[in-house]
């Protein structure tokens, strides 16, 4: 019987893009779409610039395009850059029931890869595509397993999906593909302590495995050699990250090329960890409909699935009073807070003079958590919130399915729009929509025209 990674391979060697559902495509589209746009957003902020800075210093093979830098990098290096920039403002793509942030690895991998290869944007889509697929597929095998032993599956699980996509745009056959994989096992990682004291490691993570995977690839590719039984065997991935030899791998294969979990990717409405989502617009649909404002809030109560504590609610002291705009992004309370005191949460919600604001941090006390066994959890990020008013009011909304999941989607005109806010922070607004364009065309060469165009009025950090 074939090994999980030897059907991911020939799964991926096989695909073709025709044999994609054309919903797949535009959903695929659109997610290339987002992914870049909130990179340009972080490199336009100065978030996330140091992978950048370091490729730019390395220097290379110009093979392929860094977001806002003229001059190409080695393939590897430029997906390790808009891997951490595209993820540094938590604000792009979620694959709720794996617990992924899919766009930020595939993406920046099969962009490298595929001008390295100059392959054609057809080729680069069907990259993307498949590498989400073969990703997703590994994380829903042991949904939120990896989360609770403190290991970020985007990385973990990431790496694979990012080299299905190098590997299919360098060529590479199934035989190869495989070996690659187990490559890239041994090198997958990703750890969740940067919730102790609020660093930025996370925007690494897709980045690094965006890298790692161009590099499985072309390591594969000269003859190295990788375990095709290194996601379910003896110490394989779910052995050794989740301890749990009983994992889903095989369902989750079975239908792999016929059920298509791209479309349900979901996308972020707020720059901040999915887990808060639901109870911000839940707080957000009771604001609007009493017509509330911040003095009239007397306290707060968020109700979330169990595991969005750890990660959004606690330890309450540092919640309340984030020690850095990243750790300001995990805390519901300051959230909460935000859009109670300014109306919205924004990419320029979280900087260091918003999260010493003396009256947003006291907004930030009255909002404390419940949590719910909700049904929906955890094919969704479910939330609710209550509110009671100075005068004694409660009110109370509930969001079954976040917005920009497939249960409670965002149009395709809210994503374009949230592209150009973000794209036109670097580019301005008629070069953002000219790259809109060019992205939903598949044009990668003016792709990366617009890529570097922000390079103009941008200097790496």
């Amino acid at each position: 019987m074939s090994t999980g990674t030897e059907r991911i391979a020939r799964f991926a060697v096989d695909l073709r893009l025709q044999e994609v559902p054309p919903a797949v495509l535009d959903a695929a589209k659109l997610h290339i779409l987002d992914t870049i746009g909130c990179g340009l957003a972080a490199r336009a902020l100065g978030v996330g610039c140091e992978a950048l800075g370091v490729a730019v210093e390395q220097g290379g093979r110009p093979e392929s395009t860094a977001l806002g830098y003229l001059q190409r990098l080695p393939a590897s290096n430029a997906a390790l850059a808009n891997g951490m920039l595209c993820h540094a403002l938590d604000y792009d793509d979620t694959h709720t029931a794996s617990g992924m942030h899919v766009g930020v690895t595939i993406v920046p991998a099969a962009l490298a890869a595929a001008q390295a290869a100059g392959a054609s944007g057809g080729e680069f889509a069907a990259a993307v595509i498949a590498g989400s697929e073969a990703a997703i597929r590994i994380g829903m095998a042991a949904p939120l397993e990896f989360h609770r032993r403190g290991f970020h599956p985007t990385s973990v699980c990431g790496i694979f999906g990012a080299t299905v996509a190098a590997g299919r745009l360098f060529g590479l056959d199934v035989a190869t593909l495989t070996n690659a994989l187990g490559i890239a096992g041994s090198l997958a990682s990703g750890l969740f302590e940067y919730l102790g004291d609020g660093s930025a490691t996370k925007p690494l993570h897709p980045g690094w495995a965006a890298h790692a995977g161009i590099q499985a690839a072309r390591l594969a590719d000269r003859g190295t050699t990788g375990p095709s039984t290194i996601l379910e065997g003896r110490f394989g991935v779910y052995a050794a990250f989740v301890g749990n030899p009983q994992h889903g791998l095989e369902r989750q294969l079975a239908d792999l090329g016929g059920r298509w979990e791209t479309s349900n990717i979901a996308f972020k409405p707020y720059p901040v960890c999915h887990f808060s989502h639901a109870s911000i617009d839940a707080v957000r649909s009771l604001i609007e409909e009493k017509d509330l404002r911040v003095d009239d809030v007397a306290a707060v109560v968020a109700t979330v699935p169990a595991d969005a504590v750890a990660f959004v609610l606690e330890p309450a002291a540092s919640k309340v009073k984030p020690r850095t705009p990243y750790e300001a992004k995990f805390s519901l309370q300051f959230a909460i807070a935000a859009l109670l005191v300014d109306g919205a949460v924004g990419v320029d919600t979280f900087t260091d003079r918003r999260i010493a604001d003396p009256a947003l941090l006291e907004v930030a006390k009255k909002v404390t958590y419940e949590v719910r066994p909700y049904t929906t959890y955890p094919a969704a990020f479910p939330g609710g919130a209550r509110i009671t008013t100075a005068s004694g009011e409660v009110y109370k909304a509930d969001l079954l399915h976040q917005r920009g999941s497939s249960g409670n989607p965002m149009r395709g005109e809210d994503i374009s729009e949230k592209f150009r806010a973000n794209a036109g922070l670097a580019l301005g607004d008629a070069n953002a929509r000219t790259l809109e364009s060019d992205v939903l065309a598949l044009d990668l060469d003016a792709m990366a025209m617009g890529l570097g165009r922000a390079a103009l009025t941008l200097t790496p950090r």
